[in-house]
């Protein structure tokens, strides 16, 4: 497997999205804008060369749009490898790549985002125990924050204190995002237009800076919906989703 680095003089040309090809498409126009931004802070997103199956996202933690404590760390946004792809070692190759580079940097280690149980659209944590990392941290919601530290008296990377107990104060729906995620670009929209339509109460926080993702009440920044201040899920919902969700 050949891979590349995304810069941003081949960012227009490179496809950079999970499952989406046209380069028109908001879902790839608004991550492409995300990253671009991202660029000149350090992020690095590595991918192989066929269409980008499989990549790693990754940044410097004190650049990452999640609130966590983390100095000297690199934060791993997102590590993905397609399941017609999976079981040829191509998610090694970039992790080994990311630690590699990692290392060259001065950083004291890797975190990334997890949980007990394995969740759509966060890392699998068989695998990431299997790495050797494990569980630095952990909110109320069973999100845990997964390290791989370089040395042994690496000071181990935590929460903020506003993502341990993830909450909202307003009634009915409120959701948080941002387009790190390709697929909330189009997805949010056609989830609150729904919400309208039905009457249902939906606050929709678009997260737009890195600020505001660093102080916000979720570990998950990306998506996270949250009912009656209670937090649900960080798993990008279509509306068949969230119908199910709403009545269960």
């Amino acid at each position: 497997m050949e891979y590349i680095q995304i810069t941003k003089e081949n960012l227009e040309q490179e496809h950079i999205c999970c499952a989406i090809s046209n380069n028109k498409d908001i879902q790839v126009s608004s991550k492409k804008a995300w990253l671009r931004d991202r660029l000149d802070e350090g992020l690095v997103f590595l991918k192989s060369t066929e269409r980008g199956k499989c990549f790693i996202e990754y940044i410097p933690a004190e650049y990452a749009w999640v609130p966590i404590l983390a100095d000297s760390y690199m934060y791993i946004d997102c590590l993905w490898v397609s399941g017609s792809l999976k079981g040829h070692g191509y998610s090694s190759d970039l992790l080994n790549a990311c630690i590699a580079d990692s290392k060259t940097k001065g950083k004291i280690g890797l975190c990334i985002l997890s949980s007990a149980k394995k969740r759509g659209f966060l890392a699998d944590p068989k695998y990431l125990k299997y790495k050797g990392f494990t569980v630095a941290d952990e909110a109320d919601n069973g999100i845990q924050l997964w390290y791989l530290p370089f040395a042994e008296n690496a000071e181990k990377p935590q929460f903020k204190e506003c993502a341990r107990h993830p909450h909202t104060e307003a009634a009915g729906f409120v959701l948080y995002y941002t387009h790190q995620c390709p697929f909330t670009a189009k997805y949010v929209p056609i989830l609150k237009q729904y919400a309208d339509e039905k009457g249902i109460p939906f606050e929709v926080i678009h997260i737009t800076d890195r600020k505001t993702a660093q102080n916000a009440p979720t570990p998950v920044t990306n998506y996270a919906l949250f009912k009656d201040g209670k937090y649900l899920t960080n798993e990008v919902q279509n509306v068949n989703k969230f119908g199910k969700l709403r009545n269960g």
